[in-house]
């Protein structure tokens, strides 16, 4: 008798810290978890997508944005980070061009300040602190004007 195990893993997902018009790019989420809540635009990957096709992706659906990516900020694996259940999140920082606008499962899409970002969801306030150490380890200006 064949007997097949599944294997059951983490969902793969991304988050983007995106730069652009003198801040950072935050959406307010639409659906749980954390309806009305802010966030960083992201979502899951699909099968036979790179992490980078999907940031590229979950960006334009989320915020109309192009992003040209400027470096990984981390990986975020707590198992409790995503009420949904263990979700991984491949984070980078990117820097954001086009016209900003709310789609997808965002409910609206603003440009936040550094110093006056609203409460996040998820682990999203310790992916922005760490996107800031990196941009300043590799002296990617925060404040560079977006077109």
């Amino acid at each position: 008798m064949n007997e097949t195990k599944r294997i059951v893993t983490p969902l793969l997902a991304v988050d983007a810290v995106i730069l652009f018009a003198e801040g950072i790019v935050l959406i307010k989420r639409d659906n749980p978890p954390f309806a009305g809540s802010y966030a960083l635009p992201g979502g899951f990957v699909e099968v036979g997508e790179t992490v980078e096709a999907a940031l590229a992706r979950e960006a334009r659906e989320e915020t109309g944005l192009d992003i040209e990516l400027l470096g990984l900020v981390g990986i975020y694996s707590n198992p409790a980070r995503d009420p949904r259940g263990h979700v991984v999140s491949a984070a980078f920082l990117a820097r954001g061009r086009g016209e900003l606008m709310a789609g997808s499962d965002a409910r609206s899409a603003q440009v936040f300040a550094l110093m006056g970002l609203p409460p996040l969801a998820f682990d999203h306030d310790k992916i922005i602190s760490d996107a800031l150490s990196l941009a300043k380890s590799q002296s990617i200006s925060m404040t560079e004007q977006s077109n």
